[in-house]
């Protein structure tokens, strides 16, 4: 025993002092409308997510993470841009973050004046744009389609188009994850510069189709819906029950007959994207990178398929907020580890700018999580926020999410025993000391929201 432990001890001792020595590789992952349907989270028994497990198994699994927004365009903007969304007006999408973020501020930019060969692929900031100047190069996107020749973007949600042909390779990711394998493998690139390395997986954003072979394992018959209340809107405020909007996406699914469907659809589209983390992870584990490249796995946001009778993002609540969140930094995680501290996606930019050694920008907001990677079980007093549309925000800690509106509206859960926020406790005197807690967490001042596109 004594032997073995010499030896873990003299392992880590040599790979801090590798670390230190060599500037890490960040391989970046960033996927599109995934929510916590994946295996390692548990929210979802049919899942079948076994890459972006094998990865949560390498390293540590953030099993109580949130977005900053729970909306494609905004939610980039301040994980990327590192300023909150009360503080640059990117509360929508449509609200153009480019408008608002500064060139030369943005993540990637930190890491290219660090002397970094930085490129990307896919979707990171909103509908594949970036800054030119913040990267050393980008993949063109010509030529490729983001679903598939020929899908349209409710196919397989509200309309069933089966797509017998589609092939891995006529989805986008499919060469992102080519152009990234490439520069792992030292094919392209530049092999004297540690690498930031950014791959955007679009799916599983609409359209929710997949070749036919990722539905075998969901066959129609056996899935089932996720677990909901006809009465859940009962005791929530109208600006809850506005986001929800039971008579936009629902009433169409309960008309149509094709909940079910629409479920199948997206696990057999996130099963694709699985296999694309695979692919990354497979290149990266058989390259000479491997034992000094970090892994960090990211989604914008959740996704949420019926619970309150809602469907999409754009809501408050956990299944729209809460995001699978990987970290593997060799010499620092452990395998296998989860950590259920709160956090947000706001703690990407500094915490890669902590592990890289880099100077952290002085508008940058969030809290670095090196503390939870150290040690999952570390204390931590900062909850996770998340903000959609000015005045509205969602504060969640280990035990409960407190929910407020920009009219003053409340909507509080407690998520340890209610999981899916069935009950709302907001009218709850015995719950006024910890509303008022929570709400202290909610900004002040917030600037009015960027121009539309």
């Amino acid at each position: 025993m004594k032997i073995k432990n010499i030896g873990i001890i003299l392992t880590c001792f040599f790979s801090s002092f590798l670390f230190a020595e060599e500037k890490p590789n960040v391989l970046f992952i960033a996927i599109d409308d995934l929510n916590h349907w994946v295996g390692h989270l548990d929210r979802n028994p049919q899942a079948k997510t076994p890459n972006i497990d094998r990865l949560a198994a390498m390293g540590t699994s953030f099993t109580n993470a949130h977005c900053a927004v729970p909306a494609c365009e905004p939610s980039r903007a301040a994980i990327m841009g590192g300023r909150r969304p009360w503080n640059t007006g990117c509360y929508l999408n449509r609200h153009d973050w480019k408008k608002i973020q500064p060139v030369g501020d943005g993540l990637s930019a930190q890491f290219l004046n660090a002397g970094y060969y930085v490129a990307g692929a896919g979707k990171i900031y909103h509908s594949m744009e970036f800054f030119p100047k913040e990267w050393t190069e980008y993949m063109p996107t010509d030529g490729f389609s983001k679903d598939g020749k020929g899908v349209q973007k409710y196919d397989g949600y509200h309309i069933d188009k089966k797509h017998s042909k589609l092939k891995d390779q006529d989805i986008i990711d499919w060469h992102s994850v080519d152009y990234c394998i490439d520069r792992i493998k030292g094919k392209k690139g530049d092999q004297d510069k540690p690498f930031f390395l950014a791959c955007g997986l679009y799916k599983p954003h609409l359209a929710f189709v997949a070749p036919r072979k990722y539905y075998k394992d969901f066959p129609l018959e056996s899935i089932e819906l996720p677990p909901h209340r006809e009465d859940d809107l009962n005791d929530i405020p109208p600006s809850g029950i506005k986001m929800a909007g039971p008579g936009g996406d629902h009433r169409k699914f309960l008309k149509s007959g094709r909940w079910k469907a629409a479920i199948q659809s997206y696990l057999a589209t996130v099963a694709y994207t699985d296999m694309n983390v695979g692919r990354l992870l497979d290149a990266l584990n058989s390259s000479s990178k491997k034992e000094n490249t970090i892994i960090v796995l990211w989604t914008d946001h959740g996704w949420s398929l019926g619970e309150k009778k809602h469907w999409r993002k754009f809501a408050l609540w956990e299944e729209t907020t809460r995001t699978p969140y990987i970290w593997v930094v060799p010499g620092m995680t452990n395998p296998g580890t989860k950590s259920n501290r709160p956090v947000d996606l706001m703690s990407l930019y500094p915490t890669l700018c902590e592990l890289a050694g880099i100077e952290r920008p002085s508008y940058v907001e969030g809290h670095s999580i090196v503390p939870l990677l150290k040690n999952p079980k570390n204390s931590w007093k900062h909850p996770a926020i998340t903000t959609y549309g000015k005045g509205n925000h969602a504060v969640r800690t280990e035990t409960h999410r407190y929910i407020r509106y920009a009219n003053g509206e409340e909507e509080l859960y407690h998520n340890k025993v209610d999981p899916y926020e069935w009950t709302n406790l907001a009218n709850n005197k015995k719950y006024k000391h910890l509303k008022n807690q929570l709400a202290k967490y909610i900004p002040k001042k917030e600037i009015d929201p960027a121009p539309r596109k």
